[in-house]
């Protein structure tokens, strides 16, 4: 790692400040974490996977919001802005940066082509699974009003729609359970594994204390 990120660091922590618990400065934590855990045993460059990790999330609009698939633009092209200051960092270098950075989010379903840009998406979606994936969830629910679940159909076993704008539940089925299915590196489907089977584990017990032993 030849990118002083300190600087960086400190314009993002300032940038997210009062952020929602979601995707505050502690999220870009965790995901720069992945990222720096899955670089290093898949043998990506970490010039770019660290910058794109700590710049990723810049702009986050509501989920409710028809923004939401805006976020990741406008994230990218700030971080273009952020990276440019720094003379010493190669221009191509930054377009690599902000292309992972262009291409991790979820709401546009892309696949990127760099094996840079796949470990920030399977960094950033491995935060939204295992038991910060739950709390996440349920954090966001909370911040826009959602009941916790259907009460008449909690666990989403009739043949009604899904409907996560509604019941917070919905959205770990809707989202959360089938993440793993989109990881890209071995690394991280390994860790996406264990986190949806804590996923699993939990709703067994959530069922039990719902139904009351039904």
């Amino acid at each position: 790692m030849t990118i002083n990120l300190e600087g960086i660091i400190r314009k993002v922590e300032s940038l997210l400040h009062n952020q929602s618990p979601a995707h505050d400065f502690e999220h870009v934590q965790r995901v720069y974490k992945n990222a720096e855990m899955i670089s290093k045993e898949e043998g990506a460059d970490l010039d770019i996977v660290l910058p794109a990790a700590v710049l990723h999330d810049l702009v986050v609009y509501p989920k409710g919001s028809g923004k939401t698939k805006q976020s990741a633009d406008e994230s990218a092209d700030i971080a273009k802005k952020i990276l440019s200051e720094y003379k010493y960092i190669p221009a191509e270098k930054i377009e690599k940066v902000v292309y992972a950075i262009r291409t991790h989010s979820y709401s546009k379903k892309l696949i990127p082509s760099t094996l840079e840009g796949k470990i920030l998406q399977d960094a950033d979606r491995l935060d939204a699974i295992g038991a910060i994936g739950i709390a996440r969830t349920f954090s966001v629910g909370g911040s826009e009003n959602r009941s916790l679940y259907d009460p008449k159909d909690p666990f989403c076993e009739s043949d009604r729609e899904l409907d996560d704008t509604r019941w917070t539940l919905d959205h770990i089925k809707k989202k959360l359970l089938i993440l793993k299915n989109s990881m890209h590196t071995k690394t991280a489907k390994e860790i996406a594994k264990q986190r949806t089977d804590f996923i699993e584990s939990f709703l067994i017990q959530l069922r039990k204390e719902i139904l009351c032993g039904e």
